[in-house]
């Protein structure tokens, strides 16, 4: 199973990131369901604009963990880099 680590922007210009196995079902419920995350509940429309796959979970939560203490400067050149 794969495990994906992502980032979204929100509507208001922020950055929301966060790790699924699924993750076409993840964003649908950022975007419209009642599960996704509080943060994103007031932020929504949401786009994927990053993401990377791995092959555990464990690796996948660390990897979120890392983007999250990244500066949105970081983020951003990131994004770029990877021309997403």
């Amino acid at each position: 199973m794969k495990y994906f680590v992502y980032i979204l922007e929100c509507a208001d210009g922020t950055f929301y990131i966060g790790w699924t196995n699924d993750l076409e079902r993840r964003l649908r419920a950022h975007n419209t369901l009642k599960s996704g995350a509080k943060y994103t509940k007031t932020r929504r429309p949401m786009t994927l604009i990053y993401n990377e796959a791995y092959w555990t979970k464990s690796k996948a939560m660390k990897r979120e963990y890392a983007l999250k203490k990244l500066t949105k400067a970081k983020k951003m050149a990131l994004i770029k880099e990877n021309g997403q």
